[in-house]
């Protein structure tokens, strides 16, 4: 595991959380990490998912499944091989696009997310890639693995509760359930990932 620099010294950053909705234990238990190392952060989660990788991938690469846990966003998601993103954030108006670069059926899913210049992002995220593996842990559970790595430090840091929310949303999809607010999520997961 590496460091994230803070002002004058090194920390150790590992979050993992238990929590209850709708009085059901949802998989929380993330070991979501943000690592910084010079210009560039990443952030990665690692989750135990009831589900078998088969639904996950399709909840992961099927443009109607996507829409569902990724809210606030419309246009071309074309999760297959050789496909394009081409995205708008109906809130901010950020625009993000991008290619699949690697589509390894069922087991590894990575795609350029570039975020153009815009408000929020005045110099955007012009490299940032977002990979996610899964590994079938038995018939019925599963580990995903995401990451979103190229990012600069602030926005690495920024959007680590963005991703823990994203991440809860989709785990309620695949279970059926309404998928919690991600504003209201992000804003409850946040201060597990200051610095």
């Amino acid at each position: 595991m590496k460091e994230i620099e803070t002002t004058n010294r090194k920390v150790l950053q590992k979050l993992s959380t238990t929590e209850k909705q709708n009085s059901e234990i949802r998989n929380t238990e993330s070991k979501g990490t943000v690592y910084i190392e010079e210009q560039y952060g990443m952030i990665k989660f690692e989750r135990n998912i009831k589900h078998s990788k088969e639904r996950i991938w399709e909840t992961i690469t099927d443009k109607n499944e996507v829409f569902k846990w990724l809210p606030n966003y419309e246009g071309t998601f074309n999760g297959y091989k050789d496909g394009t993103i081409e995205l708008i954030n109906t809130v901010s108006g950020s625009r993000v696009t991008g290619k699949v670069l690697v589509y390894e059926r069922y087991s590894v899913f990575e795609y350029e997310w570039f975020i153009a210049p815009n408000q929020m992002f005045p110099n955007g995220e012009p490299k940032s890639v977002i990979r996610w593996e899964i590994k079938q842990n038995d018939d019925l559970d599963s580990i995903l693995i995401v990451t979103h790595s190229y990012l600069t430090k602030s926005t690495a840091l920024a959007f680590a509760p963005g991703w823990h929310a994203y991440l809860d949303r989709l785990e309620a999809v695949l279970a059926n359930r309404l998928p919690p607010d991600w504003v209201k999520r992000s804003a409850e997961v946040k201060k597990l990932y200051s610095t």
